[in-house]
């Protein structure tokens, strides 16, 4: 029988001391008696999920995580976005992710349009479709802010910032540069007049970014002998199961941001786990909460998901033949808004593996455990298909 293994990641939980707690970090912090119970019961460790060299993002990660290579793997996360939209592009177009942000004076207000509504995110891609749309540009609805361009031609090339990376900055340092910028610079002023309508904070237009074309990957079953399914309510993540012919459960109620219902992904999973050998739930309440540079939010978020998701999870595999993992995908820093490429900690529990003395999860519990140096060679350990400790780098 193959083992019963959950993965439960908190996105852009890590993060660094912070003064407003006292020198603590969000995760320590935080009132996390489960996620404590699974360091106290198992392992803890670090993993680089993101490869020296690469842009801290969650598709990077989360690709990571979910034991692919991102060297080998990754092509832009507009692509992975697509492929849980059905969307596909025709030979030679590029696909970009595209927000729908809001502006100021010239700064990048917010990256989100003031986490814009779906309905009013599906009015502005109509708009854009109606407006800026011809033989060689298209738009896709998505989720809220984040949707979809596609152009044809060779953008794969140009510098296209994330618009998360840059709020309060002057738009003018960070506009698109390289092969095929211009096109892009002159489709972003067009969408103002476009998008003037929008009842968003500022002024509303598009921001292209995360552009590549559709990669392939090794299914996840052929790669690891586990049936998996994927709870998101990203995009992104959702994406990443349909390339490595995941299931994706839908979970009502989840969103995407610091209103989603914990205890509903928390159930999803319990129950995920009667059908599948492995099921990977991916919060996004953490990483937003980061964004919005919120301490409270991001505190908050890390209990109700310990309470609401962990708690739960643990319980339904306090039992032989299961192991249950926490991990975030990469850290995010309140103090800057964005994303890290610093490791993060992990803490696993289960058939097979002993306590090894740790007494919570955070992250400097985690520096004083494995250190994965190739984040995603933690999914087989993960498995039990390579034992720990962790490899060294290269072997």
């Amino acid at each position: 029988m193959p083992l019963k293994v959950a993965v439960l990641v908190p996105d852009g939980a890590a993060d660094v001391a912070l003064p407003e707690l006292g020198g603590k970090t969000p995760l320590e912090a935080a009132k996390t008696p489960a996620m404590d119970d699974v360091a106290r019961r198992g392992i803890v460790g670090t993993a680089r999920t993101v490869p020296q060299g690469m842009t801290p993002g969650s598709d990077v990660a989360n690709l990571s995580l979910l034991g692919y290579d991102p060297w080998k793997n990754f092509a832009g996360r507009g692509p992975i976005e697509a492929a849980n939209l059905g969307v596909k592009a025709p030979d030679g177009w590029t696909i970009f992710r595209c927000n729908i942000v809001s502006v100021e004076d010239g700064r990048m207000l917010d990256y989100s349009a003031g986490h814009i509504s779906n309905e009013e995110a599906a009015r502005a891609v109509a708009l854009l479709e109606e407006k800026l749309a011809d033989t060689k540009t298209r738009f896709y609805k998505g989720k809220s802010y984040r949707n979809l361009m596609l152009l044809d031609g060779k953008y794969s090339t140009a510098r296209c910032v994330p618009p998360h990376d840059i709020t309060g900055e002057l738009m003018s340092d960070h506009v698109p540069e390289g092969k095929g910028s211009q096109r892009l610079i002159e489709l972003m002023e067009r969408s103002k007049e476009v998008l003037a309508s929008l009842s968003v904070p500022g002024d509303a237009m598009i921001w292209p970014w995360g552009q590549g074309h559709s990669p392939k990957l090794e299914p996840f079953e052929e790669k690891f002998g586990l049936r998996g399914a994927v709870i998101s309510a990203v995009d992104l993540v959702n994406g990443l199961a349909v390339l490595a012919d995941m299931n994706r459960i839908r979970v009502p109620g989840a969103t995407g941001y610091i209103d989603t219902d914990y205890a509903a992904k928390g159930r999803a999973a319990v129950a995920a786990l009667d059908d599948y050998d492995m099921v990977y739930v991916h919060v996004e309440a953490p990483d937003e909460a980061s964004h919005m540079g919120s301490v409270e939010e991001k505190v908050k978020a890390l209990e109700r998901f310990d309470s609401k998701v962990v708690e739960p999870v643990l319980h339904r595999l306090s039992s032989p033949g299961t192991r249950l993992m926490v991990c975030p995908d990469h850290p995010t820093l309140i103090s800057t808004r964005t994303h890290d490429a610093s490791p993060v900690p992990f803490a696993i529990c289960g058939e097979g593996l002993s306590p090894e003395g740790a007494n919570s999860f955070s992250e400097r519990a985690g520096k004083r455990g494995d250190a994965f140096d190739e984040g995603h060679l933690l999914m087989l350990s993960a498995t039990g298909i390579v034992p720990f400790p962790a490899p060294k780098k290269g072997a």
